[in-house]
């Protein structure tokens, strides 16, 4: 994947648009449809949270640093080299000597149901022992963003502490986005729920899905979320289907921080996988916010990287042109909800449509 238009470099500080911190892991995707036990042969690919949302803001022009810990091993050589041919900067990530790079390995379907097999094998890896003391926190934070996710809170003591170091407030520290990224089988001792609320209510910017605030905290609704999480200036509630709601503390009553809500719905897509679809999201959001863009169109240029990732079998996709991008947003409601995309549609050629449509 190449980047759509004219990449943001870094300045001579060494800023970026974004910086992501997480880890990556190599990931075996079956050559035919089947149990694992049934599945004769894989090909390889990369996963994780925060890289993917690294590769889609690169490929979509702006800079990107992924900061994370590889094994000193193939594996680690294949994230790091996959990753920065997206042009993502990988010039912060730490070879480990000692510990291996985390793979896995899972079946077609939808990681959020049960008709899949996952397959981990991640604990003990390189990135489990990211810390405060062995992170270059001065890379990390030359951001105009910051992006992490629950999911390395999850990973061993030192990388929450790390987390909490990175959520604290601090004068000058970047904007800070945090992604839920509620995964039960990661955690144990049922901390969770706590650790999740108070990495959420230090971020700037919060992602999470109504499914996931209900398992996590017991929370119903999208107004119930965001009085739970009102220190954040904008909260982003993923609804699936239902599409997405932002509560953004520019657009709110001063006097009722739940009052003013912008609401837009999800793109008619013809799924092939969705996999990747959340961490798309993320990226089409904070690419839309760092243009400055108003938040509807943030939420709506969510739903276009989503509908890129969703319409791919990898957790990556070609992200769509741009310009193309700007015009897709710029519909009205009744065109927008009138938009159907089906597989390559980032790629098609654009016939100069005013709604964009493709089947």
């Amino acid at each position: 994947m190449t980047a759509t238009g004219p990449c943001d470099t870094p300045d001579a500080g060494g800023t970026v648009d974004v910086v992501t911190l997480g880890e990556s892991m190599v990931t075996f995707l079956p050559t035919t449809p089947g149990r694992l036990a049934d599945v004769p042969s894989f090909d390889r690919a990369i996963g994780g949270a925060e890289s993917n949302v690294a590769c889609t803001l690169a490929a979509a022009g702006h800079s990107a640093r992924w900061v994370s810990r590889v094994g000193a091993d193939g594996f680690g050589d294949h994230l790091v080299e996959a990753i920065g041919s997206y042009g993502v900067d990988v010039g912060a990530v730490h070879r480990d000597p000692r510990r291996p790079t985390g793979v896995y390995f899972r079946t077609a379907g939808d990681r959020a149901t049960d008709a899949h097999e996952v397959a981990y094998y991640r604990a003990g890896s390189a990135a489990s022992a990211m810390s405060v003391a062995n992170t270059d926190l001065q890379a990390v934070r030359a951001g105009r963003v910051l992006h992490l996710s629950g999911i390395t809170a999850a990973l061993s003591g030192d990388c929450l502490e790390l987390m909490r170091e990175l959520t604290a407030p601090r004068p000058g520290r970047p904007l800070v986005s945090f992604d839920v990224n509620h995964r039960p089988g990661l955690w144990r001792g049922g901390a969770e729920a706590r650790v999740l609320l108070e990495l959420a209510r230090g971020a700037d910017i919060v992602f999470v899905g109504a499914d996931e605030a209900h398992q996590a905290w017991g929370l119903h609704g999208a107004r119930a979320i965001r009085e739970e999480l009102s220190e954040p200036a904008t909260v982003v509630v993923k609804q699936g289907r239902g599409g997405a709601v932002a509560f953004d503390r520019n657009t709110e009553n001063l006097m009722d921080a739940t009052a003013a809500a912008t609401v837009v719905r999800a793109l008619d897509v013809e799924v092939v996988a969705t996999i990747g679809a959340g961490d798309a999201f993320a990226a089409g959001f904070l690419s839309a916010t760092l243009r400055g863009l108003p938040v509807r169109d943030r939420l709506r240029h969510g739903h276009l990287m989503a509908a890129a990732a969703l319409t791919v079998p990898g957790d990556l996709a070609v992200p769509p042109d741009r310009a193309r991008a700007d015009r897709l947003a710029a519909l009205d409601d009744a065109a927008w909800e009138t938009l159907r995309l089906g597989p390559g549609w980032t790629k098609a050629v654009d016939r100069g449509d005013e709604e964009g449509r493709t089947s």
